[in-house]
Parts: structure tokens; C-alpha cells; sequence
């Protein structure tokens, strides 16, 4: 052993047990400390999506610190004002918000609060963009709202077109098409070199809703810009845990996609985290409603990852979209009563692969379904030459022993495809023409007690080999 070796293992052996040298601290190697980072550079451009006003400083507050810092040029996109949030307002007024127009005030108060909480920052108030689509409508709208179909109507402030004079394009109808049109637009405007937005895995509705119109706005542009797209997760069972304020530790991702998915560590410095926690408290809206929830987020880092898009192969084995040594989760998420848990059913994706014109996707279940427990799959095809308002999107609803098949509120025949089951299995054939002879393909699949859901999985990208 030569010199230089021994000293690089002293080193080694020194960072690992975390001793203490005059002066200074040596910390040890955290889990953290292996991912890649989150580097920035001079010729960056960043365009932050955030779907309610606060996720912003959530998933990305040390990101626009540093990018503020560098005097790079920052864009935040807020897809809408938060307005559905009914506990946060009584909290925050003392009593209900019933009304529209209460419920329309409150949406402006969490506008404010945003241009508040990004000025902490160091963002300027005509860097953030509001779209103003509907707080929990976005996902519906995602599902069956494009095309023909009526535009969707917000549960509270009952409109059907974007409410906010402030907002992008007030009077924009609650179609897919106008979300897909206001992103790309913003996108061919701004031309980011790297996008921030929610993730894939996301619980909550509005965040999985937001990736997945992002996703096809940046294949709408691909042809003029091609931007790094870095996801951050908000909302997931019993995450982040603990909870708290716990500005030295690190965040650590879900333990189910910890392996699954390849992520990417952003370092705060101390001020930095101080900084972000001041942004946060000027969303008082919501840190007054659950702060300690919001103060789980203000960490030593910030993780960015996305679930990897899947490349198929015509006639090949199988793809596992899930280890073989993991079932589906039994774990149900804390809001649920006991009668409800007592009927969940967990769910995870097994594999896919192409059978030569067909797409065949198996999906496992914690137990199989039961009386009252449905589960539901969706396939929705995309392709450049073909405007994704008018590409099917085949929703299949699964009941324990039926199904139905559906193109947004068209029912379909029975045919159409075909389901294999197994007792806790079920494998969907579909004829990749009834997608609209896709080159990309988005899927997800949930299970469902009612109007209340129990578990679902992230949506997947599938490439499938170019079709003439």
C-alpha cells in the first residue's frame, strides 16, 4: 500500500464514523451523499410548476434561492389559485367559506400569498404565472374532459371557465385542450433549459395531474426544445417521516421508490433553509391549517426524480415494472376509517410488453377484489402528428367478476380488449389501434371503495416502436 492509498482510507475511515477534528466537524456519509446533484449553470433557464400556491416553496424553495443567487432567469408556473381548500379557510377566516365568491376571494388571498412568498425568495411578482384551473378538478379534466366532452365544473366556485382577471388566460374553458395550450405557450415563451413540476407518484390529485400535462406539452415542443424535467413529491403515505421541523437532517424518498425511481439531491446551505422556512410562513393560508406538515419539507436538501419511462420491443419478454420480491401494499393511507381499511385493496404494476399489435399489461392486487371494491386502469395514447385532444383515452373499470370499457364517457364494446384474471392478477390485452396506433403511451391504475380511493400507482410512460 502506497502513501497516497493509505491516506485516501484514512479519509475514508474518518468521514464514515463522523469523528470530530479540531475546529471542524466531519460529517458522515448519509444515503443523501451518494445521489447525484442538482447542478445549475450559467446558461440555465428555470421554469418552476407548482400545482397550488405553496408547492413551489415546497418541492423547490432552495432551487430558486440558488438560481436567484446565480441571476439565472426564473419562471413560476402555478396551475391554480388553491381555492378548494376549505379547512385551511376556516382556520384562516374563522368561519365557513361557502359562497363563490368567498370561495374566489380566498383563491386571490392565496395568489397574494404566493407573490409573498416567492419575494422572500427574491422573485419579483411578474415571474409567476397563474393559470387558474380548477383546485382537485385538474385530474378529472385530465380523464374525461378534451375533445367534445363539456368543459369540467369546479366543485365550489361551480365555474366552468378560469375565474381570475389576474390569471393567464381568464375565460380559459376547463378542457384538456386549454391546459395543454397554456403550457406549451408559456414553454415556446420562456424555452427553459431545465422544468421543475410534481411528480408522477403524488397522491394528490392536481400534482399527478400537473406532470401529466407537462409530459405532453414538452412532446408538443420537442421538435424546439428539449428541457430537463426534474419532479419533486409532495404528497405520499406516512411521508416524509418523521415529520416536523428538522432543518439538519436530510429528506429521504419513500422507501417503496427508493429503488424505483433515480434520484437527485439539491444541498441548502443553513441560511438557505431559513430562508425557505420565512417563504413558507407567508403562505399563511396553509401553514396556520397544518404547519407542521409544510415544515417537513424544510430539510438540508430537496430530491428530484422521475419514474423511468419504459422502451418496449416488439414481441419481447416481459418488462417487470416491479421487483419480484415485493407484493402490492396492505398499508392503507392514514385518512381512511376502519371500515374503509378494513376493505382495502393495494395494487402495483407487474410487468408489460408488446404482443405484435397488442399492449399487455398485468397489474397484482393485495387481495383480490371484493363486493363494493373497484379497480380501474387507463391507457391513454399520444402521437406527434395527431392532436392529443382527439387520441383515445380508454379508461377500463374492473369490478370483481365485469368490466366496462370506456373512451372518456363513450362506453365501448365489450371486445374491445380482452381481460385475463387470476385470483389477485388481472392482465389487460388491448389492440394498440383501439389507443390510436400510439407512439407513447401514459397508463395508471387504481382501486377505489365508492367515491373513495384506496390505492393507485404512478403513472408510466411506455415508448412503442414507431408506427407508420
Amino acid at each position: 500500500m502506497n502513501a497516497r492509498t493509505a491516506a485516501v482510507g484514512e479519509i475514508c475511515l474518518v468521514v464514515a464514523i463522523s469523528i470530530w477534528l479540531p475546529g471542524c466537524r466531519v460529517h458522515a456519509v448519509t444515503e443523501d451523499s451518494l445521489r447525484p446533484s442538482v447542478s445549475l449553470t450559467p446558461q440555465d433557464r428555470l421554469l418552476i410548476l407548482a400545482p397550488h400556491p405553496d408547492d413551489e416553496i415546497i418541492g423547490c424553495g432552495g432551487i430558486i434561492q440558488q438560481a436567484v443567487a446565480m441571476h439565472l432567469p426564473v419562471r413560476v408556473g402555478i396551475f391554480t389559485y388553491g381555492d378548494n381548500n376549505q379547512w385551511s379557510f376556516l382556520i384562516y377566516r374563522k368561519l365557513p367559506v361557502l359562497t363563490r365568491g368567498a370561495v374566489q376571494r380566498m383563491g386571490l388571498v392565496r395568489h397574494d400569498e404566493a407573490v409573498a412568498a416567492t419575494k422572500v425568495l427574491g422573485l419579483a411578482a411578474d415571474q409567476l404565472t397563474f393559470f387558474g384551473y380548477p383546485d382537485f378538478g385538474t385530474l378529472m379534466i385530465w380523464k374525461d374532459h378534451w375533445g367534445a366532452q363539456p368543459p369540467f365544473r369546479s366543485m365550489l366556485t361551480r365555474a366552468t371557465a378560469v375565474p381570475y382577471t389576474n390569471a393567464l388566460r381568464p375565460g380559459a374553458p376547463y378542457k384538456g385542450e386549454e391546459i395543454e395550450r397554456d403550457l406549451t405557450s408559456v414553454l415556446r415563451e420562456f424555452r427553459p433549459t431545465k422544468v421543475f413540476v410534481s411528480h408522477p407518484g403524488d397522491y394528490m390529485p392536481d400534482h399527478s395531474a400537473l406532470y401529466l400535462f407537462t409530459r405532453v406539452a414538452l412532446w408538443d415542443v420537442e421538435r424546439e426544445i428539449q428541457p430537463s424535467l426534474y419532479p419533486y413529491l409532495v404528497h405520499f403515505k406516512r411521508w416524509p417521516s418523521p415529520r416536523g421541523y428538522r432543518p439538519s437532517e436530510f429528506l429521504e424518498p419513500p422507501s417503496v421508490f427508493r429503488q424505483q425511481i433515480p434520484w437527485q439531491s439539491h444541498r441548502l446551505t443553513p441560511e438557505q433553509v431559513e430562508r425557505k422556512r420565512a417563504a413558507l410562513r407567508a403562505h399563511r393560508t396553509q401553514y396556520g391549517y397544518n404547519a407542521r406538515y409544510l415544515l417537513s419539507f424544510v430539510r438540508s436538501n430537496e430530491l428530484f426524480g422521475d419514474v423511468p419511462v419504459v422502451s418496449l420491443r416488439a414481441s419481447s419478454p416481459p418488462v417487470a415494472l416491479s421487483s419480484g420480491e415485493t407484493a402490492p401494499s396492505v398499508e392503507a393511507p392514514e385518512e381512511l376509517t376502519d371500515k374503509e381499511r378494513a376493505k382495502f385493496v393495494g395494487l402495483e404494476w407487474r410487468s408489460v410488453h408488446l404482443d405484435g399489435d397488442h399492449l399487455v399489461v398485468t397489474i397484482a392486487f393485495s387481495r383480490p377484489l371484493a363486493q363494493a371494491v373497484m379497480a380501474s386502469a387507463y391507457l391513454f395514447g399520444y402521437r406527434t402528428d395527431h392532436p392529443f385532444a382527439q387520441m383515445p383515452k380508454v379508461h377500463i373499470k374492473l369490478g370483481a367478476l365485469t368490466y366496462k370499457v370506456h373512451d372518456q364517457d363513450q362506453e365501448l364494446p365489450h371486445d374491445s380488449l380482452r381481460i385475463t384474471r387470476k385470483p389477485k392478477e388481472i392482465t389487460i390485452d388491448v389492440p394498440l389501434a383501439l389507443l390510436g396506433t400510439p407512439q407513447r403511451v401514459l397508463m395508471s391504475a387504481r382501486t377505489y371503495l365508492a367515491d373513495v380511493p384506496l390505492d393507485w400507482v404512478p403513472w408510466r410512460i411506455l415508448e412503442i416502436p414507431t408506427a407508420p
